[in-house]
């Protein structure tokens, strides 16, 4: 028995160490964790880039300041309450702000980076990147994604506000309505100058180029243009306007979309901007032919936005210019820069204002090519403000000779457009393109065109150097004959070293420089093209056998403009020293020598002469007292 329990009491002993070492045998061994026979997750290659995106997302969007995320969400809330007062504070004065204090030298947030602000409102985020492209175009350098997307976004908004089921219910404010027309026309003008440079682009951009397809295609903007013309129909709203009919019977004419005032005002923007793209590919008439039911006066729509009024005329007196109708073009840009100076000290509060300013100083020195090809007494005042500026390059131009052409020259190419081509390079077509990027590596002459752009717009200036050649000699010969009242043809061609049949050649060309098609007064409601064919010189003449006939007309001086310029001086002169405090007399340590002191009267000058100031007593210079 007692054996037994010995046995049982061994076995006992024997599982306790069993239990034992299985308890603790484990971690007491230094045993390495085998992970070779685990499998790793699998995550594919773009569920990494979007998480990837997502946190550099978050990372952005945490750098947005507050009050760019607060105003980002005030000016969505504003446009969808269609809230016109709030959109144009934030538009014309919050956009600029913040711009001047956060992103003045970088990008806007993107547009998928706002969203979640938003509530991902497709509309709002249209507008917004319409905007965020604006501003690099402007402040930054655009990359080719950054044009490309620029195209595919004005498509997306054209598109939601042409093809959608019935007018959108959207409003924005004119200015911005004019902005957006304004910003598709330039960013197309600036897509073809950059399209037409082939020798600096990468490999990569000549392949975007050759895939790019109808991005930014003369077909496609000048579609988009007159699609909303058509669709507002502006121009039955305009001619039935003027032929006073009742709001009832113009709406039944415009339809729904042209009683919006969305719709109404993009149509006639688009109006102006046709005017623009025709100018921008060299078809002047064409460009005043979209005129026809727009009216230049101060009544018109379009003069409601500053920057749309000066373009208008800009443009408008441009193609006057390039059809030889110098005084239409004279008359254009008289009004428009009459305006400007009226209205100077409110432009300065416009963002605009720098861009209005620089057109302003194009249409002087267009201004002063005109009045030297064709003089004329509209106003002296722009005249002297325009020889100011240009005066060695219009004196040169007055007087003709050899100096004349290379000073018209550089006023045309400071003031002209930018000129564009409407086909672009052969992308798609490797040899061809070769071929054009050797044959632009072999112009020597850094006069010589090397681009399309530069083609078209050395055209233009071909084309108006010739009129101006055409003129050289005119102004000796104008001057010769305003000595004589007859003349005998043979001492004329004496005085001008020139033998008879090249003085009569001359002189059917002063002839033809004295006449010019023009708009006669009362015909407002006519085309721009119209008009009548008037005598622009206060020199005439006939030509009888050998005789020269001179009759020469003067026009008296027109002494209002005279008066009024140096009324205007003078008040200027007088408010001046209005404004300028009195002097204040000299300290001494004695007696002073310009008061007496009196008991009971204080004896101070300058006090004197305030209170006599305050009192509207007359004090003379020196604080003397006026009894």
């Amino acid at each position: 028995m007692a054996q037994q329990r010995l046995a049982l009491w061994n076995a006992e002993e024997d599982m306790e160490e069993e239990v034992d070492l299985l308890a603790i045998g484990n971690y007491g061994q230094n045993v390495q964790y085998e992970d070779a026979h685990l499998h790793q997750p699998q995550i594919d290659e773009s569920t990494l880039i979007a998480m990837q995106q997502h946190m550099a997302q978050q990372a952005a969007f945490s750098q947005i300041p507050d009050v760019v995320k607060s105003f980002i969400v005030h000016f969505h809330q504003a446009v969808l309450d269609n809230n016109l007062a709030e959109i144009t504070v934030a538009y014309e004065s919050g956009w600029n702000k913040y711009t001047e204090k956060f992103y003045a030298r970088t990008e806007w947030p993107e547009a998928e980076l706002i969203a979640p602000l938003v509530n991902d409102d497709p509309i709002f985020l249209i507008l917004y990147r319409e905007l965020y492209y604006r501003h690099v175009y402007s402040r930054l350098q655009p990359n080719i994604d950054d044009r490309f997307h620029s195209y595919e976004n004005s498509c997306e908004l054209f598109n939601y506000l042409l093809n959608s089921e019935g007018p959108v219910q959207l409003e924005l404010p004119e200015q911005w309505l004019w902005d957006i027309i304004d910003e598709f026309i330039y960013q197309y003008q600036v897509f073809c100058t950059w399209r037409s440079k082939v020798s600096s682009k990468t490999q990569d951009e000549l392949l975007m180029l050759a895939d790019g397809g109808p991005v930014w295609s003369s077909y496609s903007v000048l579609n988009v243009l007159y699609s909303l013309m058509q669709k507002s129909k502006v121009n039955e709203y305009i001619v039935a306007q003027r032929e006073g009919k009742t709001p009832d019977e113009i709406a039944e004419i415009v339809g729904e979309y042209g009683q919006r005032p969305l719709y109404r005002m993009l149509g006639y923007f688009s109006i102006i901007g046709l005017l623009r793209v025709h100018v921008h590919l060299g078809d002047f008439t064409l460009g005043l032919k979209m005129m026809d039911n727009v009216e230049l006066n101060q009544k018109s729509p379009f003069t409601r936005v500053t920057a749309c009024h000066v373009a208008t005329y800009y443009y408008v007196g441009f193609c006057y210019i390039m059809l030889r109708r110098y005084p239409d073009a004279i008359r254009t840009f008289v009004t428009i820069l009459n305006f400007i100076m009226r209205m100077r000290q409110y432009h300065t509060r416009s963002y605009q204002y720098d861009q209005i300013s620089k057109t302003a100083d194009r249409m002087y020195a267009l201004f002063a090519i005109c009045h030297a090809l064709s003089p004329s007494r509209l106003d002296d005042n722009i005249a002297n403000i325009a020889r100011e500026r240009y005066g060695e390059q219009f004196t040169k131009i007055s007087r003709g000779g050899a100096d004349a052409l290379a000073a018209a020259e550089e006023l045309f190419l400071y003031a002209c457009p930018k000129f564009i081509t409407a086909n672009p390079p052969p992308y798609d077509d490797p040899a061809a393109l070769n071929a054009l990027i050797s044959a632009s590596g072999e112009v020597e002459s850094p006069t010589q065109a090397s681009t399309p752009q530069t083609d078209s717009t050395h055209r233009h200036l071909e084309l108006f150097l010739e009129d101006v050649a055409a003129q050289l000699p005119v102004p000796t010969l104008r001057s010769f004959l305003k000595l004589y009242t007859s003349l005998g043809a043979k001492k004329l061609a004496n005085f001008l070293d020139a033998d008879e049949e090249e003085l009569v050649q001359e002189m059917m060309v002063l002839k033809q420089a004295s006449r010019s098609i023009s708009r006669v007064a009362g015909s407002d409601g006519s085309s721009l093209l119209d008009g009548q064919t008037i005598t622009t010189s206060d020199l005439n003449f006939v030509i009888d056998e050998n005789m020269v006939h001179i009759a020469e007309s003067t026009v008296g001086r027109r002494y209002a403009g005279w008066f009024i310029k140096n009324t205007e001086r003078t008040q200027k002169i007088l408010d001046d020293l209005r404004s300028m405090p009195l002097p204040t007399p000299p300290k001494s340590t004695g007696q002073s020598a310009f008061t007496t002191s009196t008991p009971g009267t204080g004896g101070d000058a300058q006090n004197q002469s305030r209170g006599s100031r305050n009192t509207g007593h007359k004090v003379a210079w020196g604080g003397v007292k006026v009894t």
